[in-house]
């Protein structure tokens, strides 16, 4: 990754992960660091960097994870983003795992505190003041 470019996932990556995250209404699935992402309530809690896949967790529940040889998600070398751990590398052909980590994700994320909608959040910064 240099140049600040991107990975993308491949076509069969991206089918994989569609498989194995769960179909329910409050479940949304949109672009994230150019790749796909899993959301519920507005936070993300699964996702692809290119071929690589990575769940949201708590320490706790991502230690079995980095134990088979999972990894800090660092979207950028040396940056880890905190609560999320890349799952090893033979997700797609462990399907049975991945659904139990993506489905433990979703619980965790399901607790959190909603987030608004980015461009909600947008709108309420731009509201005019009325002062001219």
């Amino acid at each position: 990754m240099s140049g600040g470019a991107m990975p993308k996932p491949s076509e069969q990556a991206k089918a994989a992960f569609t498989k194995l995250v769960p179909v329910e209404p409050a479940v949304t699935m949109r672009p994230m660091f150019g790749n796909l992402a899993a959301f519920v309530n507005g936070n993300m809690f699964a996702g692809l960097f290119g071929e690589d896949l990575f769940v949201r967790l708590p320490d706790d529940q991502s230690a079995p994870i980095r134990k088979q040889g999972g990894r800090d998600f660092e979207p950028m070398p040396g940056h880890a983003m905190k609560g999320y751990v890349t799952v090893p590398y033979t997700w797609r052909s462990k399907p049975r795992a991945t659904q139990t980590w993506i489905a433990a994700s979703l619980h965790f994320a399901r607790g959190l505190p909603p987030k608004a909608a980015a461009g909600k959040k947008q709108a309420a910064a731009k509201k005019p003041t009325g002062r001219k």
